[in-house]
């Protein structure tokens, strides 16, 4: 059973790579691969570097764009004197690649804690909520071993003789 389901799936996937598949025609994802296909090839046939094809001159690849530091513009200080006192920024001023993550409406940065202050302060609450529950275990009584008991079951004083009474002399404790 086994061998002629092997065989099957063998035939079936040698007759998939036998058909031609189409050819489709594809872009290059590579400026350099781009720029490479219209240079000659050199003496000895091969392609020149991709250094020769103007990588080092422009080693961010967005074009000769100054990119400013990646300081989010929260940071800045909001009482300068700014062109655009909102976004924080003066006019003519380059803009950083990832504006919308840096700018002033992207989320902000949680400054307000450190992790260590935040670990401290964990570490106080859970202490001091076991140190709660362990002076409460130590000091709230527990259920007595044996119930008290009352001359007569205090049957007068509960309500007569149909009364639930409660534990006399003799009385069989119920383990519950």
């Amino acid at each position: 059973m086994f061998s002629r389901r092997a065989l099957t799936l063998a035939t079936r996937s040698t007759r998939a790579f036998a058909r031609p598949q189409p050819r489709i025609p594809r872009a290059p994802f590579s400026v350099a691969a781009s720029q490479r296909a219209d240079i000659p090839r050199n003496v000895i046939g091969d392609f020149p570097s991709d250094k020769a094809v103007g990588e080092i001159d422009d080693p961010e690849m967005n074009g000769g764009y100054i990119n400013p530091p990646r300081i989010k513009r929260q940071h800045r200080d909001p009482y300068a004197d700014w062109d655009d006192k909102q976004e924080r920024r003066n006019f003519g001023e380059p803009v950083h690649e990832d504006n919308e993550v840096l700018g002033v409406f992207a989320l902000e940065d949680y400054t307000h804690m450190t992790t260590g202050r935040g670990l401290l302060m964990w570490g106080f609450f859970i202490s001091c909520v076991l140190s709660v529950s362990y002076l409460v275990t130590m000091t709230y009584p527990g259920k007595p071993s044996t119930p008290m008991e009352f001359q007569g079951g205090l049957d007068k004083e509960l309500g007569g003789a149909g009364a639930v009474r409660a534990f006399q002399a003799g009385d069989e404790i119920e383990d519950v």
